[in-house]
């Protein structure tokens, strides 16, 4: 479309919505409220159909919207040139236990997590569930806020939520954190992160080894909990299981974990069609493997358990509605094998994984904070266990 600058100042304008900012052209744009008591926006369709057509003001409204959508979620999800999403890598690889570097030793080493994250929720289960007290490792709650972060996300809010929510290392949000921890940093600012306190350095910023890592490291402890040969403690990579374990990893993640995120940040048809059709693959897979195990790698609760529970907790409620993950009302209710293990997974060890994450925040993150697939910033009603189909614990 050939647009003169006037009109296409006016498109601009009808973009960027700058009704909230009570910027108006005189003759042009009507304020709203005007006289009917009603908002209808810049009164646009009415006013100016014998000056350019409505069809041509839809179309040009519509591409104009479009490419700045597309603009905000290359920002927030970097694109391939087929719109499909393609997961930045920015890891630290370092290791408990495996040098010098790091040491086996205990309250030398601090974890940063945010609870609507399912890579953070990830950490979370295995510090719960190796049962850590806070004397080995330390553990620091993240508020997701990227209006206070000056980059990414994640914030420390202990002044107004409590010590659990302060950084022992006195950082106003994680970006500054990881400054102090690796100066010079250049990528995104993720967590989980693990950090050595006594060196100032990252260990690991990558969930899948943060998890491999502490279940086999052994720091010492002030109390009975965790010690080598507790049987009340969990070998999540147990060494006969473990080709399966990788095996199962690798589809649960392409599928499932990381294909819900493709789903949600498609910018293009084809892309979100595959990512779909990944998602129903892995949903009936597990929904397979599950009607002849209680667990993915048999009848013990495994590393690849861990890793799919937190992507089927926000499915409903988030990937589902928000993300389109799976095409339109799919639920974990809908494959009764994958609820009746969530269930299990949510009972075991006394109910410690219900205590890993607040569904209802973890929940309303999504609709809060990415704005490009919320713009409204509409938070649906508050999501509970029991709107997945989950049972309340029996006391």
């Amino acid at each position: 479309l050939k647009l003169n600058y006037h009109r296409h100042l006016f498109l601009i304008l009808i973009v960027l919505n700058l009704s909230q900012t009570k910027v108006y052209v005189h003759g042009l744009l009507p304020p709203p409220f005007g006289g009917s008591g009603l908002d209808k926006g810049f009164n646009i369709l009415e006013t100016t159909s014998k000056v350019l057509p409505q069809g041509k003001l839809v179309k040009t409204a519509k591409n104009s919207w479009t490419f700045v959508w597309k603009r905000f979620m290359a920002e927030l999800a970097p694109q391939s040139k087929s719109g499909s999403y393609e997961r930045p890598s920015y890891k630290s690889n370092g290791s408990i236990g495996e040098s010098n570097t790091f040491p086996d030793e205990t309250g030398r080493y601090h974890l940063y997590v945010g609870n609507p994250c399912p890579w953070c929720h990830r950490a979370k289960l295995v510090v719960a569930l190796k049962k850590f007290t806070s004397d080995q490792i330390g553990m620091t709650s993240l508020v997701d806020d990227p209006v206070r972060a000056s980059r990414g996300g994640w914030v420390f809010d202990g002044d107004s939520k409590g010590d659990e929510y302060k950084d022992p290392l006195g950082s106003y949000d994680l970006r500054e954190l990881y400054e102090k921890v690796s100066p010079g940093y250049k990528g995104r600012c993720t967590a989980p992160l693990l950090v050595d306190l006594k060196t100032k350095q990252i260990v690991s910023n990558e969930s899948s080894d943060i998890v491999r890592m502490l279940n086999r490291v052994a720091l010492p402890s002030s109390t009975t909990a965790n010690a080598p040969g507790d049987a009340t403690v969990p070998d999540l990579y147990p060494t006969e299981l473990a080709a399966q374990i990788d095996e199962t990893n690798e589809w649960v993640y392409k599928l499932l974990n990381n294909g819900v995120y493709r789903c949600g940040f498609s910018t293009q048809q084809g892309a979100y069609d595959a990512a779909s059709a990944d998602v129903k693959r892995g949903l009936k897979k597990a929904e397979d493997v599950l009607s002849k195990n209680n667990y993915l790698c048999g009848d013990v609760f495994t590393e690849a358990d861990l890793r799919l529970l937190p992507t089927i907790l926000r499915f409903d409620g988030a990937y589902s509605p928000l993300f389109r993950a799976g095409g339109v009302n799919h639920r974990v209710r809908d494959y009764p094998h994958v609820l009746a293990w969530l269930q299990r997974c949510w009972d075991m060890e006394d109910g410690v994984v219900r205590e890993t994450i607040d569904i209802d925040d973890a929940v309303s993150s999504y609709y809060r904070q990415l704005f490009p697939l919320n713009p409204g910033g509409l938070i649906p009603t508050a999501f509970s266990e029991e709107d997945i189909g989950l049972k309340p614990r029996m006391p």
